[in-house]
């Protein structure tokens, strides 16, 4: 399997930084878009067209001979457009010039033949257009939004130390900072019968992008139809989809655990089958988010979630306690003795320990705490090697001396956790915590919007992140999740070419951007977590990615072979009747390694 060669964090900053200054940045569409240097946030753009409209009309009111100057306005009014998702027609740009019809209309074929104004067809006849800025007067705005600050601080004698002590418009405030720049609309409207048909899983990231359809479909110039299950029965209808003779859906979410299955299978497209990976900036991937869409050394899909699986824990409840963060599994048992207060409705811990698929994550990923991935994979630096899993022959390791640390924690950590522990299972972990029930919990990234965006939780704004503390023979670890969207193997052939276009738009630094911007805590690229705005939006980005620098992303834990699916509900299965006392830890671990050898060997055979 080849991955990116990741750069050292200074390289990697010397490698944005230069991207920046060189105004370089790859933007989903049919070809490579590029903006102007120094790209500031939507945001920025925003107050700046918005303080020039108001000049203007200022000016308009103090000086009586005063001629509006259409090419201004409408170009105010068509990048305030374009950055809102709103579409521009031909009659509305000139309404916005301020100066007669037949004028205005020179004026806006002016700035087509000057290439400052693009027209692409809202119909198939081609007799009515919607209007766009080019990308060479989308360059000029942003140069124009930093040449602003230069203008003010000249003029105006405004210096840096002024941006820490006030939010005044000129100051080196929201200006100073360095960006990704907002979505760009497709040069021509993706030609797709019925719109772009997405099935994706129904967690909070995922419907951050149902709620900006609009956004996209404008950015597109097509239709978005999404669907949205859960995981189990989004694993079902991929499979379903796959048994017709023409896919009904463009691009699929996939569980990064089940890329070797659906690959074997034959229900993903390799990626360089359908465009030219490079249009994805794959060194720009976390790596371990990168690598886990691959089967056999070729990517079949494009991260579109990288969300670890982290301890959350309450800040302020550890400061009044006196503890530190937990870095070891002792660590964590000792916190969830003195925070366990169930008398006052307080437990220590929460984490997935329903039946099946929910604790069987569980167990695999606190078998890696213990050092020890579920199959016998060979070590390498870092960790684990997973880059020959399709023709590597392998074996389950469940019933091993790790498996039994792994196990006897889990008994432990029932005694600091609430009562109905057995039936708690992903958002079931992370709801208690979020209403100040639980001191400390497993959980997902992509769940922390329960309560970084609710105030009135109280775990908003105390809650601290770190990677699974290890047990003897671990290391600190954060287990990888989330899901890439690929597209199906059977989709219609002349479907492929715009489901690229859209896939690449979906998955792009602007689009993961604005999906943190409304709320996701999900993000699979390195320059979205360097974007001050990200960084500034929450802490999960920051800590996330010095993980990744620390090399403790890690997707070993669930390795993406054929049968790991059976593997982790198996392993669900056997554990639950441990956790309920029905058998011991040894026996439990004994029936699940059996069965798991069974399935590895019907599958080989």
């Amino acid at each position: 399997m080849t991955s990116p060669k990741r750069p050292h964090s200074k390289d990697r900053e010397d490698h944005l930084r230069g991207g920046r200054e060189a105004g370089v940045y790859h933007m989903g569409g049919s070809s490579a878009h590029t903006l102007a240097s120094s790209p500031q946030a939507k945001t920025e753009i925003l107050q700046a067209i918005s303080f020039l409209k108001d000049f203007d009309d200022e000016l308009e009111g103090v000086v009586d001979v005063y001629a509006p100057n259409p090419y201004f306005r409408m170009s105010l009014h068509l990048i305030r457009s374009h950055l809102e998702a709103k579409t521009v027609t031909p009659t509305s740009l000139i309404g916005a010039a301020g100066v007669p019809y037949a004028t205005a209309a020179r004026r806006v074929k002016e700035m087509i033949a000057a290439g400052l104004v693009e027209q692409r067809p809202r119909t198939r006849t081609g007799k009515t257009f919607s209007i766009h800025p080019s990308e060479k007067l989308l360059d000029s705005w942003m140069q124009l939004t930093g040449r602003l600050k230069r203008l003010a601080q000249k003029n105006f004698e405004i210096g840096e130390r002024r941006a820490e002590a006030s939010d005044y418009y000129f100051g080196s405030s929201y200006m100073s900072a360095r960006s990704i720049p907002p979505l760009q609309v497709l040069p021509e409207p993706l030609k797709l019968s019925g719109g772009v048909r997405v099935l994706v899983h129904g967690d909070p990231t995922f419907m951050v992008m149902e709620a900006l359809k609009r956004q996209f479909e404008h950015a597109l110039g097509a239709q978005i139809h999404q669907r949205a299950f859960s995981i189990d029965r989004l694993r079902e209808e991929i499979q379903r989809n796959a048994e017709r003779k023409s896919s009904r859906y463009d691009i699929i979410a996939v569980d990064l655990p089940w890329i070797g299955e659906l690959v074997e299978k034959g229900i993903l497209m390799p990626l360089d089958q359908a465009l030219d990976p490079e249009r994805l900036d794959p060194a720009d991937f976390h790596t371990a988010g990168w690598k886990a869409t691959h089967w056999g050394g070729r990517a079949y899909g494009v991260p579109a979630q990288t969300t670890p699986e982290l301890l959350f824990y309450r800040k302020d409840l550890f400061a009044e306690a006196g503890l530190e963060p937990p870095t070891t599994t002792g660590e964590l048992l000792d916190a969830a003795r003195q925070l366990h207060d169930p008398a006052h409705g307080r437990y220590g811990i929460a984490w997935n320990a329903a039946r099946g698929t929910a604790l069987g994550h569980t167990f695999l990923m606190t078998l890696a705490d213990f050092g020890q991935p579920v199959l016998d994979l060979a070590r390498v630096a870092g960790g684990f090697d997973t880059d020959h899993l399709d023709r590597a022959p392998y074996r389950a390791r469940i019933d091993t001396e790790a498996g039994l640390a792994a196990a006897d924690y889990l008994m432990a950590l029932l005694e600091y956790s609430p009562p109905y522990i057995l039936s708690m299972s992903w958002y079931e972990r992370v709801r208690p915590y979020a209403a100040g029930q639980i001191a400390m919990a497993y959980g997902y990234t992509l769940l922390a919007p329960y309560f970084e965006l609710d105030p009135a939780s109280p775990a908003h704004g105390q809650t601290g992140y770190v990677p699974h503390p290890y047990g003897p023979g671990g290391s600190p670890i954060a287990p990888v999740g989330g899901y890439a969207m690929a597209i199906p193997a059977n989709i219609a052939p002349e479907r492929i070419a715009a489901a690229a276009d859209a896939l690449i738009m979906f998955t792009s630094p602007e689009a993961q951007k604005l999906y943190i911007q409304n709320g996701s805590r999900t993000n699979p690229r390195y320059s979205v977590s360097a974007d001050p705005e990200v960084r500034r939006s929450s802490p999960i980005f920051e800590a996330v990615d010095g993980m990744s620098w620390r090399d403790e992303l890690q997707f070993w834990p669930r390795p993406p072979v054929p049968e790991i699916s059976d593997i982790i509900r198996i392993c669900g299965e056997e554990l639950h009747d441990m956790l309920r006392g029905l058998i011991t830890p040894r026996e439990a671990l004994r029936k699940a390694q059996a069965r798991a050898d069974s399935i590895i060997k019907d599958n080989s055979d």
